[in-house]
Order: structure tokens, then sequence, then C-alpha cells
């Protein structure tokens, strides 16, 4: 499945899961994704201040973060999916930050900012679903300043057996069934497994940031490689 075929069944999975979406991803990640996401900030070194994009930000986790540590700078979160969004601006409006978070309908395909707009771009459980990673990784760098991070955390594949055959277990066999059970969602849950199957692991995905032209590219395999961390920093010149 590629291209527009691709973002289309995407974007009608997230809109069906968006309720439990949270529940869900907790489930997924063993309900460590919290330290995965302080892991994260903590590595971009954000600072009070810095400006910033959460690409397929989702229900803004990961966007709440980002400003926590930013404290007073603009942070957008955009996504395709308006029933994401929906959920992500209740805990926007929770946490009183809707001055410092604006949230966007749009597609990571074509950001609609200008060159050398943000500190800081981040996709967070996302850069697996998008039509082209290649592209969307350059568009996020295309909209951060020069010296700017590029920054993703993602599901990853383990490389450690018999761990990581137990875990794709999980993927295939019992996920799907908990989709059903917990979200009443079983082919959306189903799709999991599939999107990490032709997802780079977290050594070709170091790989790509770096081909893309990013500097001081750091990969982090984080619990057992389930998932990783990727910043690169934006040249401060123009190269190829």
């Amino acid at each position: 499945m590629e291209g527009k075929q691709k973002e289309k069944f995407v974007h009608e999975v997230f809109e069906n899961i968006a309720p439990k979406y949270d529940l869900m991803n907790s489930i997924l990640s063993f309900r460590i994704e919290k330290s995965w996401r302080n892991f994260t900030t903590k590595k971009m070194n954000v600072m009070e201040g810095q400006t910033g994009i959460d690409v397929c930000c989702g229900t803004c986790d990961l966007t709440l973060s980002l400003a926590n540590k930013s404290v007073s700078g603009k942070i957008i979160g955009l996504d395709f999916s308006k029933h994401m969004l929906d959920y992500g601006f209740r805990k926007v409006k929770y946490h009183q930050l809707e001055n410092q978070i604006s949230l966007i309908h749009g597609n990571a395909m074509e950001l609609p900012f200008q060159d050398n707009t943000f500190d800081f771009a981040t996709i967070g459980f996302a850069l697996r679903n998008v039509p082209d990673i290649n592209h969307v990784l350059s568009e996020m760098k295309r909209v951060v300043k020069p010296g700017g991070k590029i920054v993703s955390l993602e599901l990853s594949k383990p490389t450690w057996e018999p761990f990581k055959s137990l875990y794709f277990v999980y993927l295939q066999k019992i996920l799907p069934v908990l989709g059903k059970l917990i979200a009443n969602k079983y082919e959306e849950y189903r799709w999991l497994p599939q999107s990490l199957v032709k997802f780079p692991n977290y050594i070709e995905l170091k790989r790509k940031f770096e081909q893309l032209g990013l500097e001081n590219v750091q990969a982090y395999p984080l619990t057992g490689g389930i998932a990783a961390l990727h910043i690169g920093i934006k040249a401060q010149y123009n190269k190829v």
C-alpha cells in the first residue's frame, strides 16, 4: 500500500481510533511511552522560548511535553485527522496552554509554513504511517532554521532474539485482539504490525537522516529496541 491509497487508509484508521487512542497507545508501549517522551525532550535540550512544530501530533502528548519545556515558545501541532486534533485540543485546554499551542489541520507532506521558521520539528509515532518518509523528513528540515533539530520518536524493531520474536507475536496476535476488546477496532490494530514490516530499523533510519544532509545524527534504541529516538541537526549552511 503506497501513496494516496496509504494516506487515505491511515486517515480512516486514526479517525476511527481517536477515542481510544491514548489508552491503546499506553497498552501498546507497556505504559512506558511517557518515559520515552521525557527522554526525547531531555535529549533535545529544548530551551525556554524556542519554537517548534510537532508533525502528526495526534492527541498532543508530545506537543504538550515540548510546550512545557519551551515555557513561552510557540508550539504548533499539526495533524491530518480532525478527530485526533479534537481530543488533543481538550488536553491543551485542560492544561490552559491555548495561548502557547496552536493546532492545525494539515498534511505532513505539505507543511504550510515558510522555510527556516522553527527551532525544531518533531514527529512522534507517526513516521511509519506517512506516504513517503523521505519527503516528510525533507519538509521538516525545510521549515526548521539552520542549526535546528529534526526529531523522530517512533516504534521500531527489536534486534535481540528471542525478544524480537516474542514482540512480533504480541503485535500480530495479541494486540489486534486487545484492540477489539478495548476499542472495538480489530482491523485498525491489525494494521500496526503491517506498518512496521517495511519501516526502517533504527540503523536504517539513522542513515536516512544522514542522507538528507542532517548533521550529528544520533539514534537511541529504547526498551530493547521496541522504540527509537532519532535527532539530526540542520546544517548552518546549505548542503546537498
